[in-house]
């Protein structure tokens, strides 16, 4: 006798969603979308995999990302392809390729999975989902203004905006960035023996990224390293202050925070997170910048572009389980010769607008036991009165709801 094979397990760092979790997941995708519309955002689709070199050129190759994470392989073709790691490499590929600058300013807005090979924790995955929204074509602080705002107005729509603070600061402009570079690697060059090793190795190729360790080694000397703020240009100054004061005016609360930064070079200007301390040390929810300098790093002409990606499993986790929407209408078929008539009046009250669900299986004397476990608001019952096809509904708030449904019910 043979032994049954064994089941198949997900891989490591993916998930299946089921039940009120994917409820909630739906519920974020579904607000945002609004909420996109909204602002006029365009919707894209990108493909899963791109040729490698997009994001490694767009990325960087000394990034954590490229050089150990992406999920790379050989087509038959012989070229390197990568599952995307984000989403805002793509779209600048697919603004260059399929001449979207005629569209300039253009505002683009996509959802879906992304992949990273990382170890795996509460809210981050192997296989994960984000939202994305991206300003391409526009240089004005005023597009920065207008992400933040939508950021903000997503996390209010969600209901999770308390307890999750804006965090906001500058990089300051491509001659700002460079002096704070030079005083970083100066600084920290006098203790590198003292940095951690992530940090001693990106000392001359990425020092801005040492103020982002969470290393203790570094820690200590992070507190007192060189600020943006003494090296900003007048220009870059009057920019921050027309975010800061857009954001003012449109009622979104921020935070400044100098040590928040971007690493890449093509990173200008605003840089931000939303972040929340309610998911331990998964603590950013949704987070961006300005990116004046990617699109040359693919080949195109200078293009100035700001925009965010939010991770959908921590905004729903925030949310919290959602359970599935009841039907309006559970509909009890406790007379089996009626059931074509069911059938038509199921079809009918969904294409009315109705959500409703039909019992028709197990002990017609248990159907209404089973109808009533939906929840539903009303339950409306099919059965034989003196020979007759009967209609009956239960429920709703009032005689003219019952006699509403039932019209709606009989009007085939």
């Amino acid at each position: 006798m043979s032994t049954p094979s064994k089941i198949p397990q997900a891989i490591r760092g993916t998930q299946d969603i089921f039940g009120a979790e994917a409820e909630a997941f739906a519920h974020v995708v579904e607000t945002f979308e609004r909420i996109r519309k909204l602002y006029r955002f365009r919707r894209v689709e990108m493909p899963v995999f791109e040729k490698t070199e997009v994001f490694s050129r767009s990325i960087g190759e000394t990034t954590d990302v490229v050089s150990k994470e992406m999920y790379s392989f050989e087509d038959r073709g012989g070229d390197s392809l990568t599952l995307r790691p984000e989403f805002t490499a793509g779209i600048c590929r697919a603004y260059l390729t399929n001449g979207w600058q005629q569209y300039a300013p253009v505002k683009l807005a996509t959802h879906g999975p992304l992949f990273r090979y990382e170890r795996p924790q509460k809210g981050r995955y192997r296989q994960f989902h984000q939202l994305d929204a991206e300003i391409i074509g526009a240089g004005e602080p005023q597009a920065d203004v207008e992400l933040l705002v939508m950021a903000d107005q997503l996390l209010k729509e969600l209901g999770i905006a308390d307890g999750v603070t804006l965090m906001l600061n500058t990089l300051g402009d491509g001659a700002s960035r460079e002096a704070w570079r030079a005083a970083l690697v100066e600084y920290f060059r006098a203790v590198k023996g003292e940095l951690s090793e992530d940090s001693q190795d990106r000392l001359e190729r990425n020092p801005l990224r040492i103020l982002d360790s969470k290393d203790p080694r570094d820690k200590a000397f992070t507190e007192a390293a060189p600020k943006i703020d003494d090296f900003l240009s007048d220009e870059a100054q009057d920019f921050f202050a027309k975010v800061t004061s857009g954001l003012d005016a449109a009622g979104v609360a921020w935070t400044r925070a100098p040590a928040l930064v971007r690493g890449l070079d093509y990173y200008r200007h605003t840089a931000f997170e939303f972040v929340t301390d309610r998911l331990g040390a998964q603590g950013t929810v949704l987070g961006g910048g300005r990116y004046d300098g990617l699109m040359e790093s693919l080949g195109g002409a200078h293009t100035p572009a700001v925009g965010w990606a939010a991770g959908v499993e921590r905004l729903a986790m925030l949310v919290g389980d959602a359970a599935p929407e009841v039907p309006e209408v559970a509909l009890v078929l406790e007379h089996d010769d009626y059931l074509d008539f069911a059938n038509a009046c199921l079809a009918n009250l969904r294409r009315a607008g109705v959500s409703a669900d039909l019992v028709a299986s197990g002990s017609p004397k248990k159907r209404f036991d089973k109808a009533a476990k939906l929840g539903a608001h009303r339950i409306a019952t099919i059965s034989q009165r003196d020979g007759a096809r009967w209609v009956n509904v239960r429920g709703g708030n009032t005689d003219d709801d019952r006699t509403r449904l039932i019209h709606t019910l009989l009007t085939l």
